[in-house]
């Protein structure tokens, strides 16, 4: 079985909805499942050690390793992803080195409070480490209808909510739609490359 890893950091419960809709996309794909791991939270001497109380645990760098892709989700903060998660991926140099996340297809999704909350930027902030470790990075086209049709999240460079009109972690149906095209669309390039000699 094909494994695609969503990872995600969230604190008001909007990222890790979206996370679990990213999820659903991912296992409509025959032959791929998804693995769903959260980040530590950060504290004045780093991240939080040993497992978290409640939902998914802390990813591992194994986790990357064993992936054949990778779909990140964080909070915005300030138009950019949250200390958690880059904390995270600036550990990440030693797979940098080693090329293990090379030709792995990747994605990204964020949510907001507000409408103008810098969604896209923090999509693109977060694609940005996924470009250097060399994977190919997609989002979402126009040929999802929820795309163009959605009064909330959604955007082409990936999943997003918008907590402030519908409240933290309650998606609307276009959000919810399109986490999971972003899900699945990134599960069909992992099986194709998979297949590929």
């Amino acid at each position: 079985m094909h494994e695609i890893l969503v990872l995600y950091y969230s604190r008001q419960g909007s990222t890790a909805a979206l996370a679990r809709q990213v999820c659903r996309g991912v296992e409509t794909v025959t032959g791929v499942q998804a693995r769903l791991r959260t980040v530590a939270p950060l504290g004045p001497t780093g991240p939080a050690p040993g497992i978290p109380d409640e939902g998914p645990p802390y990813a591992t760098h194994q986790d990357l390793i064993e992936c054949g892709g990778l779909i990140l989700g964080s909070p915005t903060r300030f138009g950019n992803m949250a200390a958690p998660l880059k904390y995270f991926l600036d550990g990440t140099s030693g797979l940098w080195v080693s090329g293990a996340l090379a030709d792995k297809p990747a994605a990204v999704f964020t949510s907001t409070q507000s409408l103008h909350g810098g969604q896209e930027a923090t999509l693109i902030s977060m694609m940005l480490p996924l470009l250097h470790h060399g994977m190919y990075v997609v989002g979402l086209p126009y040929t999802e209808q929820a795309l163009t049709s959605t009064q909330s999240g959604g955007t082409p460079y990936g999943a997003s909510h918008v907590a402030g009109l519908s409240g933290h972690g309650t998606l609307s149906e276009a959000e919810a739609e399109l986490a999971r095209a972003l899900g699945a669309r990134v599960a069909r390039l992992a099986a194709r490359l998979k297949r590929k000699p």
